[in-house]
């Protein structure tokens, strides 16, 4: 309760300065005097001014002239950042984890999901809902866009099925291309005979059918036509493929197949990817960590530490961040990972970057998301002071320049119980309250 009052405080002190932008819900705004953090080359500016018009930003730089009309705020200094990726999530795609209905992640078409079914053209942006509870909760503390993930499960395969990146202001339509995702490692042996070498034999043979060495109509063949069209987008170079795999070893054969068959892969989880380092730098392969893997919590992580991110980064690995466990519901403290990941030595703007420049980059949509810079989409966030610190909070997000109510779900319970005066029981006695 403490700290929910101090960060109602540090809002507080900030709103009349946000008041008029987030009554008028203006597209053209000048954000004066911020700490901009452009996850650029340019890195931070100090005492900078971001100009906004018609939702995209046209300058960042010092003294610049507000158009008529346009909206003007004081940052009084405060940081100022792109709004931070959400990390690769089920948001729109889950409402409730306990009921099967509100979960759409996955696929098992298997006979009684016990019949491996290799289905790479699912795809869950399908089933996206942009209205989904979780879109606000996130969007609040800072968040403005993440990447759908499809997963693997009992009666589907270790190709899980596409995702893609999706903005958090409401728009149902992916931003970006689509994302292959693939399960391997000790998480999938149940998906490969219980073996990986199993893993790698049936991605072999995937793409021995893609190249017609294994015929459409043969009684092995794995994939549909709409499959082997799917997975072709992907191999010489195509599209972005995330592998979600831990142990070194297992890294290192993804980096020779991915070699053999020219597929552009990016690493999620990653727990001993440290030990690869040099040769994911020079693949150039991209790494989503969670940096509070720090435990052998099984045998594929016996070598998890906090310094992960950090030891990556010094070898050239551009990292990012992801959750492992319930990452949709908790996507707003994918910042508390960075900043941890700064702690265990991580330089502060690579800590960003993980959160902003790095993913965009990734998954393809670098030329609208993840920076300050003209002629990217204007999805900003103001914070209170340090956005890699959970002290601090998001004071106002901006989607395409308009001001994003601050509010959702969860701060509307919040408010409808320590109320005196609305008809409710307070949910706290006025003692403790004040306390």
């Amino acid at each position: 309760m403490r700290r929910f009052r101090r960060s109602r405080l540090a809002f507080a002190g900030a709103s009349a300065l946000l008041l008029a932008a987030s009554a008028a819900n203006a597209q053209d705004l000048l954000i004066r005097n911020a700490t901009v953090h452009t996850a650029t080359a340019q890195g931070t500016l100090r005492n900078a001014d971001v100009l906004v018009a018609g939702g995209t930003i046209r300058a960042v730089g010092s003294g610049l002239a507000a158009p008529a009309g346009a909206q003007v705020i004081d940052a009084q200094g405060r940081p100022l950042t792109p709004a931070l990726f959400g990390g690769i999530t089920e948001i729109g795609l889950e409402e409730v984890s306990g009921e099967r209905s509100t979960v759409d992640k996955a696929q098992a078409l298997g006979a009684e999901a016990k019949q491996m079914t290799v289905r790479p053209e699912f795809d869950v942006t399908l089933a996206y809902n942009p209205e989904s509870v979780l879109v606000p909760v996130t969007r609040i503390e800072g968040f403005g866009w993440t990447v759908l993930g499809a997963g693997a499960a009992s009666g589907g395969s270790i190709v899980a099925g596409q995702g893609g990146a999706v903005r958090l202001d409401g728009s149902a339509e992916p931003v970006g291309p689509r994302v292959l995702f693939v399960e391997l490692g000790g998480d999938a042996l149940g998906l490969s005979g219980h073996s990986r070498a199993a893993q790698w034999m049936i991605l072999d043979q995937l793409i021995d059918e893609v190249r017609g060495r294994i015929p459409p109509g043969s009684h092995a063949a794995l994939l549909t036509p709409a499959g082997r069209a799917t997975l072709a987008k992907y191999l010489d170079g195509g599209g972005r493929v995330v592998v979600g795999v831990n142990r070194a070893a297992d890294i290192r054969q993804l980096l020779r197949w991915s070699a053999r068959h020219n597929v552009r892969v990016a690493v999620a989880g990653g727990a001993e990817a440290w030990r690869v380092a040099p040769q994911l730098a020079a693949a150039k392969v991209p790494v989503f960590v969670d940096p509070l893997a720090n435990l052998p919590s099984d045998f594929d992580q016996i070598g998890a530490t906090m310094e992960n991110a950090a030891r990556l980064r010094a070898a050239g690995v551009q990292v990012g961040f992801s959750q492992n466990g319930d990452a949709s519901h908790n996507a707003r403290k994918v910042r508390q990972l960075a900043g941890n990941a700064v702690a265990a030595g991580l330089p502060w703007e690579d800590g960003l970057a993980g959160l902003t420049r790095v993913p965009a980059e990734t998954f393809g949509v670098a030329d609208r998301l993840g920076t300050i810079a003209p002629g990217k989409r204007a999805d900003l966030v103001l914070w209170s002071g340090d956005p890699l610190d959970v002290a601090e909070v998001a004071l106002q997000v901006w989607l395409d320049g308009r001001a994003i109510p601050m509010r959702s779900r969860q701060t509307e319970l919040r408010d409808r119980y320590l109320r005196a005066d609305n008809g409710w029981p307070r949910a706290y006695p006025a003692a403790d309250a004040a306390r």
